[in-house]
């Protein structure tokens, strides 16, 4: 019965995020006029929460059964793991190219099933030889506590995106240094650099000029300032211009 829940779990939350995943490529409009990407981010956060509780459920199963080992039915287990990993090592194969946070958590999600049964192959294989009924719950913990590491790490990650941090504090100084880089421009302020879903980054800013600046000179500044911007690639800029006699609207 608690496998039964465990994969009921797991099979709830990769189809949540699959969907969420899918629903992220809808073309922005009224209401979302961003996009659907966060979708995506949300997707990651659901299902590594779910992971994460879940290893801890695997951990906590695990650990009283080393104390008290048991012996499996051996057979059922080697025919159930050989199935279990086809099916899992396929899906994984098929997300192998992801990049987002989404299909990444989905990934370890995948790989955290298939490692749980290649650890059921190897036990059962060993156990039609050798009565070691203990090696069941130390590859379980083994296995559990690696893929527990690695979706934390994305957890965080997620959870970072989620509050709109910087994704990258290197290229914010990357990006200043070229809005910067012209006379023309004395300060910037209410600069912002935020992510989307973790791959699609947006950037806001307020350049403050010179008041002699000349129409065609502003011109210049704008097509300079595309170019130096273009190779960060940005789905969205936002640029305001202020001269230095105006008072910033946005306090």
């Amino acid at each position: 019965m608690a496998d039964a829940v465990h994969d009921l779990g797991d099979s709830l939350s990769i189809g949540t995020a699959w969907g969420l995943n899918k629903l992220s490529d809808k073309e922005a409009n009224a209401t979302f006029s961003y996009g659907y990407k966060r979708f995506s981010l949300l997707g990651a956060l659901i299902n590594g929460v779910v992971l994460t509780a879940g290893s801890i459920w695997i951990l906590f199963e695990a650990i009283p059964r080393l104390l008290a080992p048991e012996m499996p039915q051996v057979e059922g287990m080697l025919g159930l793991s050989i199935f279990g990993i086809a099916v899992n090592g396929f899906a994984a194969y098929k997300l192998r190219e992801g990049n987002s946070l989404n299909e990444r958590v989905l990934n370890w999600h995948l790989l955290e099933d298939v490692l749980g049964w290649v650890a059921v192959l190897i036990v059962s294989i060993v156990l039609m030889f050798k009565p070691w009924a203990i090696l069941d719950p130390i590859l379980s913990i083994g296995f559990t506590l690696f893929i527990l590491f690695n979706v934390i790490r994305n957890l965080k990650e997620t959870l970072l995106l989620f509050l709109q941090a910087t994704p990258d504090a290197q290229q914010m100084e990357e990006v200043h240094k070229v809005l910067m880089s012209s006379d023309d421009v004395m300060d910037i302020h209410h600069f912002h650099i935020w992510s989307l879903d973790g791959e699609h980054s947006v950037m806001t800013v307020h350049v403050e000029l010179n008041d002699d600046i000349s129409v065609s000179q502003l011109k210049k500044l704008k097509e300079q300032l595309r170019h130096g911007l273009a190779g960060f690639d940005f789905v969205h800029t936002t640029i305001e211009i202020e001269f230095a006699d105006e008072d910033c609207r946005d306090v």
